[in-house]
């Protein structure tokens, strides 16, 4: 039997055009949910009736109508999309599988959260009836949260809820659910922080019971006066925002000033403002509480006019004044413009830029939280509205610098910044930005992103552009240095670097391509010298710069082999890997449990903590053994120039020692720092490619790194 209410409702609300189509979603939806229940036990079927309610009131097409009564059918029964797309067409499957897609992600915390919401974000920039078809199911299920038994369920619902889909409901400017959702899942999660808010806010509204009246009247007469026609009505905060505000500012409910909140409704915008003119001239303005969202609206398309007064009866108020399309705006959003029930498509426009921004932060993002930290700073924030040199709008969040305004305008301007000038005068583009500044980014051609702007910008799209040109010019350092590390391993060989021998290798890394080798050799994960072997193993212990061919016996840390005088026999010995001792170092041994001796130079800080113990302590020395090759380290600076590292390497080279490592730790416009692990004879032989490296001109400074 057809529920009769629910279709009376959809008659009244104009769509009997479509109701034959929708009673047929109805009965094919009641019979697939047959046998199906609720948590609490009712049918399931009142569930998509009551999403389907939801939408209706919001004026929603019918296309939307239809997806709502069919959102669990494919989830929940042998159904398939493309069935649906037989019964029902093309648009309302594509709407079915979108809201299905949504519904299959098992929304968690941490990692799986991030992941979780950048899919919901792109499953919805499709279509954004989607995302209402999920918020309006959303908002039945925390209506009914009470038919979960599991509290600790109840609360993981309503924390995600508060997490997810209210800073989408916000966005959207769809405050009716928004301040729903907010309201239920604060008094599951803290009912008791609710309820003591609540108490205080009825002993408030009690006190002021008489007074309300009485603003109401005086507001009115003097509207009527200047031929105003206005409709007031008292505002109750809720539970939720107050709390929200009180966490905000750090106060208590008797600091804060808007507790009573008054929404007038003139008809057109210019009664707006003067009406504001005429209240600000009959009572005392708040100072600093004035906001105009009607010249400059919200993101989400809110518009109204926002002032706090000392009212009539000297009480504190915060007053609304917008005008009826506003306020049907301000409920409900994106679907107070609806234009699919006129036969025309939705105008995506300004509205909007919000999903194509956040669709850009999604393939700038490197990971899962990135995204998630990027698209919370978009959503909570408040705004500043600064102007670009032709007299553009630029909406950033309170707090932003000029690092942020120039990737607003572009993701190239951004990276091309060197300076800004804002209200013609030059500033630092970390400057935080005031509402009202004109800005104009100042740019260079050899200008490119520095990675500390990441703490001085807040909004989602400079921190991702920043990283994402950080990341690529990494890649290429990496890969630069990758070849010449490479292109030196061949010339010791007496060689000439070949790509194209690079490519049979690179199965056996598991690496997608030569490039990929490179970087990986950049980064140090892949030894150049184990390349080498890998296309001549023949040669592998070849060195050409020796006076003639030698096996080289490198120190092995698990032999008794080294030849150290004073040492216990049959005891294993290690070198510290803190000091790397070489031949010509004054040294110690330290006797340690399960290791056997460790070698430490005697000046090694880590010597410190054997203080207590010099039972442990053994006087040992050096003894000289031909082709035995040790470990050493260095810190050298390289200005960034051209042909640096090549020089350094020749150098290194020409004094036969053999780089074993080299890797980047720190770079900037000017200078490179390199750890560079070598294989030398002694000290004297590391001291000797010490002072020759300090003797080329592309070396700021090299030293050996002992600790």
């Amino acid at each position: 039997m057809l529920d009769t209410k629910f279709f009376l409702s959809l008659k009244n609300k104009n769509y009997i055009k479509s109701l034959d189509l929708i009673k047929k979603a109805y009965d094919f939806s009641k019979s697939k949910h047959a046998g199906q229940y609720r948590d609490d036990g009712k049918d399931y079927f009142t569930h998509p009736i009551e999403v389907a309610e939801i939408l209706s009131n919001m004026g929603l097409d019918s296309p939307s109508i239809i997806t709502a009564l069919l959102h669990d059918v494919v989830e929940d029964s042998a159904v398939t999309i493309q069935d649906i797309k037989k019964l029902f067409g093309v648009e309302i499957s594509k709407l079915v599988d979108g809201v299905t897609k949504l519904t299959k992600i098992e929304l968690k915390f941490g990692l799986a959260q991030a992941e979780n919401f950048r899919k919901l974000l792109i499953s919805s920039s499709d279509d954004i009836r989607v995302l209402l078809v999920k918020l309006a199911d959303r908002l039945h299920n925390i209506r009914t949260i009470e038919g979960i038994k599991d509290k600790r369920r109840q609360i993981k619902i309503c924390t995600e809820t508060l997490e997810i889909y209210v800073p989408l409901a916000e966005r959207l400017g769809i405050i009716g659910i928004q301040s729903e959702l907010e309201e239920k899942c604060f008094s599951v999660i803290n009912n008791e922080t609710r309820n003591s808010i609540q108490k205080r806010l009825d002993s408030i509204y009690s006190e002021d019971k008489i007074n309300i009246p009485l603003i109401i009247k005086e507001i009115k007469k003097i509207a009527f006066d200047k031929k105003i026609f206005v409709e007031i009505s008292g505002r109750k905060k809720t539970c939720y925002s107050i709390w929200k505000k009180m966490q905000t500012k750090k106060v208590g409910m008797d600091n804060l000033s808007d507790i009573m909140a008054f929404r007038i409704i003139v008809k057109k915008k210019e009664d707006c403002y003067k009406l504001l003119s005429l209240l600000h001239q009959n009572y005392t303005a708040i100072m600093g509480r004035f906001k105009d969202y009607i010249s400059a609206p919200k993101r989400n398309g809110y518009q109204s006019l926002h002032t706090g007064l000392i009212g009539p009866k000297k009480t504190k108020i915060e007053i609304q004044i917008r005008t009826y399309e506003m306020d049907e705006f301000a409920e409900n959003g994106v679907a107070a413009h609806w234009m699919y029930k006129n036969g025309t498509k939705f105008k995506e426009g300004i509205k909007f830029k919000w999903v194509r921004e956040l669709l850009q932060i999604i393939e700038e993002s490197n990971h899962p939280n990135e995204f998630l930290e990027h698209t919370k700073l978009e959503m909570y924030n408040d705004q500043v509205f600064c102007f670009t040199p032709k007299g553009n709008i630029i909406n950033l969040p309170v707090h932003a610098t000029a690092i942020d305004f120039a990737y607003a305008v572009h993701s190239e301007l951004g990276n091309a910044a060197v300076g800004a000038k804002i209200n013609n005068k030059v500033r630092l583009l970390t400057s935080e930005l005031k509402n009202g500044d004109q800005v104009k980014i100042l740019t260079s051609s050899n200008g490119y992103p520095d990675p500390n702007w990441l703490d001085n910008c807040i909004t989602g799209k400079a921190k991702s552009s920043i990283r994402r040109f950080i990341r690529n010019k990494e890649v290429e350092e990496y890969k630069q240095l990758g070849t010449s590390l490479l292109r030196n391993e061949y010339k010791q060989k007496n060689k000439k670097l070949n790509f194209k021998e690079l490519k049979k290798i690179i199965e056996k890394y598991e690496l997608l391509d030569v490039d990929e080798l490179l970087i990986e050799i950049g980064k140090g994960n892949i030894f150049s010298s184990e390349v080498i072997k890998s296309i001549y193993p023949e040669n592998k212990y070849f060195n050409v710069f020796r006076k003639k061919p030698f096996i080289k016996k490198i120190f092995n840390n698990k032999k008794n082999d080294l030849n150290i005088n004073g040492a216990i026999p049959g005891m294993a010995i290690h070198y510290a890997h803190c000091c790397s001792p070489l031949p010509g170092d004054r040294i110690v041994g330290i006797v340690t449990s399960g290791k056997g001796i460790t070698v430490h130079s005697l000046d090694c800080f880590s010597l410190e903590k054997f203080h207590d113990t010099p039972e442990r302590w053994l006087d040992i020395s050096w003894e000289r053994e031909k082709d035995i090759l040790y470990r050493g380290k260095l810190i050298a600076v390289l200005m960034n120039e051209p042909g640096s590292l090549a020089d350094v390497t020749r150098i290194i080279s020409s004094i036969n020692g053999n780089i074993s490592n080299l890797q980047v730790v720190n770079r900037d416009i000017n200078f490179y720092k390199f750890t560079i692990d070598l294989e030398v004879e002694n000290l004297s032989h590391l001291n000797e490619i010490i002072a020759a490296l300090r003797l080329s001109d592309f070396v700021e400074s090299v030293e050996r790194e002992k600790s």
